[in-house]
Parts: structure tokens; C-alpha cells; sequence
């Protein structure tokens, strides 16, 4: 089976394309490296010929609200012209979990991606709404640090690894359309600033850690409990110390 991933080089895509190969299928990697610029879908409909399936991993690095749902909608939306122009019957997107009901900042781009995979796509869809990654906390220790201190916001999550929700989108992708599924997110609840603590002493960098609340809809929605998997959710295997464990083995 021939399954392309949108966002191939990317932190989750490039996790897509290692499981796609593990799972004995054929990826077809769609990035701007390949020559295909997601944004514009020039030529993506020719790079979709003959793919049974495209997982949907791309990702911006924009927090404003207006450029991330600039960004995923414009995606979203010739992902699934290009994918029915070349007769691809399943898209597969994964979403955050708690995006749609936060709906401000990043989320608001994610939020905006649901809203067009369930209303307009015609053919099959799957959704995969899933937690924050083990690996987040490693990209707020690069975007946080402020003179001596390591700025964190105040955020309640249930990480999950990158790479079990890789190997869970593309048994997805291998499968029939089933529309939205149930979440998956990581063995067990965590502060956001307690990883970033046991990952700064484990990677020996020492500097404290400040919890900052975030303001408005955004802020709230990390700490009030809105981005925790509900019932019925589906729970990985590792936990963040174990991820943390094998970064650095």
C-alpha cells in the first residue's frame, strides 16, 4: 500500500514515514523538500497518484490564531481537492485534543482544520485527536528561556509519544475510513513545568523554572483541564521519563 504524508520532515511526519515503512507500506513523502509546497498545491495532486491513503502531519509554528487557521485551512482544503482529483479515498488528520473547544491561538487553526475535514470532505475520513507529545516540553525548553530563567506556562497535560501516535495513524491509514475515534493521549497526567524541570536536570541545565499563566481563552484551556483526554480515551504505553530516558541513551 502506497500512503503519502503530508508534513513529511517534520517532528510527527518524520515519525509517519519511519512507521509507514515499518508497516511494510510504501510512504510517499510530501514536504517542500520534495518540491511541493502545501500552502499553494502546486503539483500535489500528481505526487497523490496511486496512494491509497495521506496522513495529514503538517504543522506550523505560529501560535497566532489567524495564521495558524490561515495555514491549516488553506492545507486542509487542497489536501482534499488534490485528493480527489487523484482518487485517493481516505485522508487521515490528526488534531489536538480539547482544540475545538479552546479554539483560540494555535488551537484556533486546529479547531478550524476539524470544521473542514467533517463538513465538506466527500469521500473518507479519519480523525486522531491526541494529546501534547513527551516532545513538547523539549520545544518549550528551546522557545522559553529567558535571561537565567526558563519561562513555562501553566499547563495540565497527558503527553504521549510522537512516535505510538505515529504507528496509530498509519494502522488508521491502512484501514477503512472511520470518521472521528477516540483520543489517545499519554499513561498519565503531568505538569507541563515539572517536565521541563526533569528535563533540564536530566540534559544538566541548570536554571529555575517560572510557571506563568497564560492570558485569555488559550491560557485557560492549558490549566483548567480542557487539553485531558476524556472517557473512552485510549492511553499509550510510554511514559514522559521513559521517552526522556531514551534521548538520552
Amino acid at each position: 500500500m502506497k500512503i503519502a504524508v503530508a508534513g513529511a520532515t517534520g517532528m510527527l511526519g518524520s515519525r509517519v514515514v519511519d512507521a509507514v515503512r515499518a508497516a511494510g507500506h510504501e510512504p510517499v513523502s510530501i514536504s517542500r523538500g520534495s518540491g511541493i509546497d502545501l500552502m499553494t498545491g502546486s503539483g500535489l495532486a500528481e505526487a497523490l497518484r496511486g496512494a491509497s491513503a495521506v496522513v495529514d502531519a503538517s504543522a506550523t509554528s505560529s501560535t497566532s490564531a489567524k495564521k495558524s487557521t490561515d495555514f491549516f485551512s488553506t492545507v486542509t482544503r487542497n489536501l482534499l481537492a488534490a485528493e480527489r482529483a487523484a482518487g485517493v479515498p481516505h485522508h487521515v488528520a490528526v488534531s489536538i485534543i480539547g482544540a475545538a473547544k479552546v479554539d483560540a491561538n494555535y488551537y484556533a487553526g486546529k479547531a478550524a482544520q476539524e470544521k473542514i475535514l467533517t463538513a465538506a470532505h466527500e469521500g473518507g475520513w479519519s480523525l486522531l485527536r491526541t494529546a501534547q507529545f513527551h516532545e513538547f516540553a523539549k520545544q518549550l525548553v528551546g522557545h522559553g528561556k529567558v535571561g537565567p530563567l526558563q519561562v513555562v506556562p501553566s499547563m495540565r497535560a497527558q503527553p504521549v509519544a510522537a512516535a505510538e501516535v505515529a504507528a496509530e495513524l498509519v494502522t488508521i491509514a491502512a484501514g477503512e475510513p472511520r470518521g472521528l475515534g477516540p483520543d489517545l493521549a499519554g499513561p498519565r497526567e503531568e505538569r507541563m513545568a515539572d517536565l521541563v524541570r526533569r528535563y533540564l536536570a536530566a540534559t544538566g541545565q541548570r536554571r529555575p523554572v517560572v510557571e506563568v499563566s497564560i492570558p485569555g481563552a488559550w491560557g485557560r484551556g492549558m490549566r483548567d483541564g480542557s487539553l485531558l483526554p476524556g472517557p473512552g480515551a485510549r492511553l499509550g504505553r510510554q511514559t514522559f521519563d521513559e521517552w526522556l530516558s531514551e534521548q538520552l541513551g
